[in-house]
């Protein structure tokens, strides 16, 4: 049987594994951006049942080359431009090694203070990184936390929202203290939806807003429709939700405006900007923020476009009273004199699970390796990448643009229609040279280009574009 790792034999294995990453990144080029493998590769590759006897490490690295890579698509692949990017910079890596190193389960102040201090710290940071209104700082009524991701986010809010508008007695009768509705653009991630099922309002409670065919952003006009037909019926509106950058078309809403309506019927406005809000660090992007000062909550994910790695998603709030108030409950086990003293922030209360990561200190390694030029330069590259392909994509009239894209993504079709898009679609991917998504756009198919990765060049993204020319 093998011992516990002893600290000489982790730093062997330890040097070996950080050789790997390093190797692994140098040679990313020459894999298939989407693997290759079938349905059951993977499993049939493994052992049907666990080891008698420890193995040696060399072992596992060994199997790691043999069994798991020809089943991973590459999201770092500098060509890989679908969905989303999913930045895991070299400074975000190790300090999330650091992380796990220390092993910190950080539920309360008392459990780690560190962990605890460095988020709310690093969550002040970013809000003024990007710009963000004075509410969402930690000196104020409101404060930052670090979710998993976006759709964490978008639960906690409502779960909030349906706390606030019924005055805390959903934590009591649950649901059954009102009917409540949610609303939010036909564009918006299928999360706020998930949420609905989560928190047991249900998917019927949610309205889903038209959007502008132009800009794909949602119809404010029809939310007022909407809020005032609910209430009529004796619905009680709880959240509305604005997407700045939503997924399938990276379509901005009229956020203040969707804030006033909310308001107006007491609902909470909650502000997804899981992908696009990172861009804020810019200073001629900034208006990307127009109208998030009269939001109740925001989010954005340094994981997807900030260079931090999966899962780091920042989320704030402009009062916590609510979010604290929905979500704790303190058992004697839990009691401690730093939370009776009311001077920390437990950020148990700020999340559903109880316990933790030290996700701060990957977001703490970022922000001091790049600075907020880093950063910026980061954004910047990537938005002038993008505007560069959509001007291509405009010059070639077997194609159309069929969005707005003031940031990195690009959404485009084959003019001959969506078997055309779809064949040329499915022909880069099988490729193994590039990877992109697809979505609808006003009924039609539509490939979308998001440029993010962290290696990714001009030639990246030319050799792409040639690629989709020769399948039209």
């Amino acid at each position: 049987m093998n011992a516990h790792m002893s600290p000489d034999e982790f730093r062997r294995h330890g040097h070996q594994v950080i050789d790997w990453i390093a190797d692994y990144h140098e040679r990313l080029e020459s894999f298939p951006v989407l693997s290759q493998a079938s349905p059951g590769n993977v499993r049939a590759s493994l052992p049907a049942d666990p080891p008698e006897r420890g193995e040696g490490f060399e072992s596992v690295l060994a199997d790691l080359d043999r069994v798991i890579m020809p089943g991973i698509t590459h999201w770092q692949h500098p060509s890989f431009f679908a969905f989303f990017p999913a930045n895991a910079s070299g400074p975000a890596i190790l300090g999330d090694l650091l992380a796990s190193g220390l092993g910190v389960q950080g539920m309360l102040w008392a459990t780690s203070p560190a962990a605890t201090e460095l988020e709310t710290h690093m969550l002040d940071w970013l809000a003024t990184l990007l710009g963000l209104d004075p509410r969402f700082r930690s000196d104020s009524a409101g404060g930052g936390v670090i979710q998993h991701s976006a759709s964490d986010a978008a639960l906690v809010a409502l779960v909030a929202a349906l706390h606030r508008v019924s005055g805390g007695a959903t934590e009591t009768a649950g649901t059954a203290a009102g009917r409540f509705t949610v609303y939010t653009s036909e564009q918006t991630h299928s999360s706020v939806e998930k949420a609905c099922r989560v928190a047991g309002v249900g998917s019927a409670a949610l309205r889903k807003l038209r959007i502008d065919p132009a800009t794909q952003a949602a119809d404010a006009g029809h939310l007022a429709d909407l809020l005032a037909a609910d209430v009529a019926a004796g619905y009680t509106p709880a959240l509305v939700v604005a997407s700045v950058g939503a997924t399938g078309t990276g379509a901005l809403d009229p956020v203040g405006t969707l804030a006033d309506l909310a308001h107006e019927h007491g609902a909470w406005l909650h502000v997804d900007a899981a992908w696009a809000g990172v861009a804020a660090v810019c200073d001629e992007l900034r208006w990307i923020n127009a109208g998030v000062e009269k939001a109740d909550s925001y989010c954005t994910n340094p994981h997807k476009w900030l260079l931090t790695n999966f899962d780091c998603n920042a989320f704030w709030v402009a009062d916590r009273a609510a979010l604290i108030g929905a979500l704790s409950i303190l058992p004697e086990y839990l009691r401690n004199e730093a939370t009776e003293s009311g001077e920390v922030f437990d950020y148990r209360d700020w999340q559903v699970p109880l316990g933790r990561r030290f996700r701060a200190l990957k977001l703490w390694t970022v922000l001091r390796w790049y600075g907020a030029r880093g950063l910026r330069d980061h954004i910047r590259g990537h938005v002038a990448l993008a505007q560069e392909f959509a001007g291509w994509v405009a010059a070639d009239g077997r194609f159309e643009l069929l969005a707005p894209h003031p940031l990195a993504l690009v959404t485009f079709a084959l003019r001959a229609g969506d078997a055309a898009t779809r064949s040329a679609l499915h022909a880069v991917n099988a490729s193994g040279d590039a990877y992109l998504t697809h979505t609808l756009v006003n009924g039609r198919l539509a490939i979308r280009m998001a440029i993010g990765s962290v290696l990714t060049e001009r030639r990246h993204v030319e050799a792409a574009w040639h690629a989709i020319q020769a399948q039209a």
